[in-house]
């Protein structure tokens, strides 16, 4: 399947929006990648991603990327040094297990929903809103290789 088509353009849309009211209560920004295969490590291809989309040119670092590779049904969360120098280790395990229960139970879109929601309201508590606050990143969900 192609990463362009495993969301319908409605769930895409859930998603988006998702991602814009997350992000109006922090100043972090939350971005959501589809791939279809992941050949490897889905950290190690999270974290070529990341580098591609340009996430970590965020003024306090604190990008977060939801990488999903929809064919080899495997995924990663990762967050950019700011977020990682701030927060305990294991921090994204619990919104990882409720990802996992959610795509095992075939709802991706409600999954990946609730993983930006949750992702939103942890930065919350790092890296608070601003009035001054820039969206940094596009919301929109990027597709496929980045190389």
């Amino acid at each position: 399947m192609r990463p362009e088509d495993f969301l319908t353009a409605d769930q895409q849309a859930t998603v988006v929006d998702a991602v814009r009211l997350a992000e109006k209560g922090t100043s972090g920004e939350i971005r959501i990648h589809i791939d279809g295969e992941c050949a490897g490590d889905p950290m190690h291809r999270a974290e070529e991603v990341f580098g591609r989309l340009g996430m970590h040119r965020t003024a306090l670092r604190n990008g977060v990327l939801i990488y999903l590779a929809c064919n080899t049904k495997v995924f990663a969360i990762i967050g950019d040094k700011g977020i990682n120098e701030r927060v305990p280790e294991h921090f994204w395990e619990d919104i990882k297990d409720t990802m996992a229960t959610r795509f095992r139970e075939g709802k991706y879109t409600e999954g990946l929903k609730e993983a930006v929601m949750s992702v939103g309201l942890k930065l919350k508590d790092y890296f608070p809103y601003s009035s001054d606050d820039i969206n940094e990143q596009p919301d929109d969900i990027s597709f496929g290789k980045q190389d």
